[in-house]
């Protein structure tokens, strides 16, 4: 299983030069199976150099799964180059949404007078899978879904390969529990002895003073989430937008000390544009 981080920034893209080693595009995850499938997790800005880098590749059949639903999360969509190609097939997976909820995201997103070109324009063949059971598989990954603490609820996900696991809670609040959301419990139980965790980690302690409710979490409590479920790697997610490049270095150093002062055996570090793991 080989992950690739397109995005990283939460709730708006930024850009200038205090953002270039962590990036500034939004939530947007590639993960690509043994089986050759590949997929998709959330649609934000990173999305847009997803598709140039997968225009013209022989494998044009592509898996999108959202978390949720909010602007961060889709803004990306109709960016992405591969849905104006006939030659593409997209199989938009309809977790953690019901109904027809998927089937009407891009026809809103590109609605006027949100977008300049309609949807009926585009050429990529577009299926749309039933809602996700608690377990279902693409291709040689099983992927497990779990309901997050965030406003307006979500999903979070747990992928299976070869015995070893990644799990992904963005836009997940550890210290608050949402309509809809779980326990502090439950997430440190699904993140149980994971290869790699990446969190939401939007808040400093001081942050999340003024923030209690809005669907985050701050980088201490997720460093204890890590600690409790003994996972292996933990990337820090979901930056927040005013985050520059030496600020999230200064956490990730404080993040490193607490572990060694603990003893514990955990790597941590920023998610950023263009990160790649291999499980």
């Amino acid at each position: 299983m080989l992950i690739r981080c397109w995005g990283s920034r939460g709730s708006i893209p930024v850009s200038g030069k205090e953002y270039l080693k962590y990036g500034g595009d939004t939530a947007c995850i590639e993960i690509r199976a043994k089986s050759n499938d590949i997929i998709i997790i959330d649609a934000g800005t990173g999305i847009r150099r997803l598709g140039n880098q997968l225009m013209g590749k022989k494998n044009s059949t592509y898996n999108i799964i959202f978390t949720h639903a909010h602007w961060d999360h889709v803004m990306g969509l109709p960016f992405f180059k591969p849905l104006y190609s006939k030659s593409t097939t997209l199989r938009m997976h309809k977790c953690p949404f019901h109904g027809k909820f998927v089937e009407n995201i891009l026809p809103k997103l590109m609605s006027p007078p949100n977008f300049p070109v309609k949807f009926s324009n585009l050429k990529a063949n577009i299926y749309y899978e039933e809602a996700c059971s608690k377990e279902f598989k693409i291709g040689s990954v099983s992927i497990i879904p779990i309901r997050i603490s965030h406003p307006n609820g979500g999903s979070g996900y747990k992928f299976i390969e070869n015995n070893k696991t990644f799990v992904f809670l963005t836009d997940n609040e550890l210290g608050f529990v949402h309509p809809g959301g779980l326990s502090y419990k439950d997430y440190m139980e699904f993140s149980s002895g994971a290869h790699l965790l990446i969190h939401d980690a939007e808040y400093t302690p001081d942050d999340y003073k003024n923030c209690i409710g809005w669907g985050h979490s701050e980088y201490t409590r997720v460093l204890d989430l890590a600690f409790e479920a003994g996972v292996k790697n933990l990337g820090l997610f979901h930056l927040n937008q005013e985050r520059t490049d030496r600020e999230m270095d200064d956490i990730v150093k404080k993040c490193k000390t607490i572990i060694a002062q603990k003893g514990e055996n955990l790597e941590c570090f920023g998610v950023g544009s263009d990160m790649t793991f291999e499980l």
